[in-house]
């Protein structure tokens, strides 16, 4: 093998095995790696931030549906002049008299008072069973964000280290080209080649150019994107294996599997239930609604010369709807086409569960055979470049055909560095498509943010405008 030869085996074997999975001799110990990233990107990412946030927000949906089970209770204040003027009969000896009396006097009066629902056609039960389904909803919506930010800086991460390959295969390959060039002009010079000879090296040391300011420009955007999705600019990219023990291991299993535990399902199944308590909320209007009120009230000067009030009672209200001008009617009709919606939307869920993944077992299997035939395709390429070198030397093979052998050992390269990012890539594919792509399944060392927790702190809170944050 000639040093060119070498050259692009030694540049081939240490990219493969940094994007195989197995280091480097002589490389340093600490290096970013993908669980790395990946618990980056779950603590710092805005969009899954965000989303926690929104699930915070939606907590608040059961203490406030809680609140109609609750009495609601007011103090009423009032103070102010007045005028009076009043005609009265006043006795003068025998005859009665006409008399206009005027007065004006300050009058306070403080009340409060209490109401308590008894009955409103179970439509306080039912809006919090709808509020506790919305939680629930939330809660995979956030699964669904979750997933797709971890499988967005798992993507990040092996674009970065395919591009970084890229790059450094290119490199070499103007190296190579360059060093072909100077060869074609010293033999030019000796006769042994033609100018011909000579341009067509020119052409294809500019064509590896070309390739390596495209590759640089590619690891550039990769670089960007690593940083927009997991919150750090890299540093050395460490190898990353595929995370296969994670999924299952039969098409079938992994389907219903998906069709299961995939969060966009399950969130749909949610939004069915929150709308068919819509249905029962809306339903409640119909029904008699029966609620008890408590007041009591202290009154100084309430009325002219009167110096003092105290009154109090307790009144239980039934109301019977019998006609509402029809508004209620159509709620409930509306409600119904929406719970028929979101049953249309769980089977949709559902097929696109089980399509998301057949697509990424297909991508996986397909990764696996592009592996072994780019293998076999960079064994060929070496026997070739290398055989048509020595046909070169004795005038049987012409530059151009060297040039060409050697074009395509380096094509197989950067595809069997592309089919072992794509395999990578497609193993985290798979695993969040039948639902698993979370901390806890893929056991990294991180703090796992808990839903319930905030939901438990706010669920049966009477009073209080700070978050349980402080806020």
């Amino acid at each position: 093998m000639g040093v060119r030869g070498r050259a692009y085996f030694w540049a081939a074997a240490k990219l493969g095995l940094a994007i195989a999975g197995v280091g480097v001799a002589g490389s340093p110990a600490a290096a970013d790696t993908i669980e790395w990233a990946l618990v980056q990107a779950y603590q710092n990412n805005p969009s899954l931030n965000a989303q926690r946030a929104a699930l915070r927000a939606t907590d608040e949906n059961v203490p406030q549906a809680l609140s109609g089970y609750r009495p609601k209770l007011s103090i009423t204040a009032q103070g102010g002049y007045n005028y009076t003027s009043e005609g009265q009969q006043v006795p003068i000896g025998s005859v009665l008299t006409n008399s206009q009396v005027a007065g004006t006097f300050l009058s306070r009066n403080v009340a409060a008072n209490g109401t308590y629902t008894l009955f409103n056609g179970f439509q306080t039960a039912n809006r919090t069973r709808q509020a506790e389904s919305q939680v629930e909803g939330a809660r995979q919506t956030l699964r669904v964000t979750e997933q797709q930010v971890l499988l967005d800086a798992a993507t990040a991460y092996m674009n970065l280290l395919r591009d970084q390959a890229i790059v450094d295969l290119n490199r070499r390959n103007v190296e190579v080209l360059t060093e072909q060039l100077r060869l074609a002009r010293d033999r030019f010079v000796t006769g042994e080649v033609s100018r011909t000879d000579v341009a067509q090296a020119q052409t294809r040391l500019a064509a590896g150019q070309t390739a390596l300011a495209n590759a640089q420009s590619n690891y550039a955007t990769s670089r960007a994107n690593y940083r927009r999705v997991i919150g750090v600019y890299p540093g050395r990219l460490a190898p990353a294996s595929t995370v296969d023990r994670l999924s299952p291991n039969v098409l079938e299993k992994a389907i219903a599997e998906g069709q299961a535990n995939s969060p966009s399902v399950l969130a749909a199944m949610y939004g069915v239930d929150a709308a068919a308590l819509a249905v029962k909320i809306s339903e409640g209007a119909l029904y008699p609604n029966l609620a008890l009120t408590a007041s009591v009230s202290q009154g100084s000067n309430p009325a002219f010369e009167v110096l003092q009030q105290t009154s109090a009672a307790v009144v239980g209200t039934l109301t019977v709807p019998i006609y509402q001008g029809g508004a209620e009617y159509s709620a409930i009709r509306q409600f119904k086409e929406t719970l028929g919606q979101q049953r249309l939307n769980l089977d949709m869920n559902r097929d696109q569960a089980r399509a998301t993944v057949e697509q990424s077992w297909a991508q996986v299997e397909g990764a696996k055979t592009t592996i072994e035939s780019t293998t076999a395709q960079i064994n060929s390429a070496e026997v070739a470049l290398n055989g048509v070198r020595e046909e070169a030397r004795v005038g049987q093979r012409t530059t151009l055909d060297v040039l060409n052998a050697q074009q395509e050992l380096v094509n197989a390269r950067v595809a069997h560095v592309t089919a072992q990012h794509d395999r990578v890539v497609a193993s985290y594919t798979l695993l969040a498509s039948v639902g698993g792509l979370s901390m806890p399944r893929l056991g990294l060392d991180v703090v796992i943010y808990d839903p319930q927790a905030h939901y438990q702190q706010v669920r049966d809170a009477w009073v209080g405008v700070r978050n349980p944050d402080g806020r």
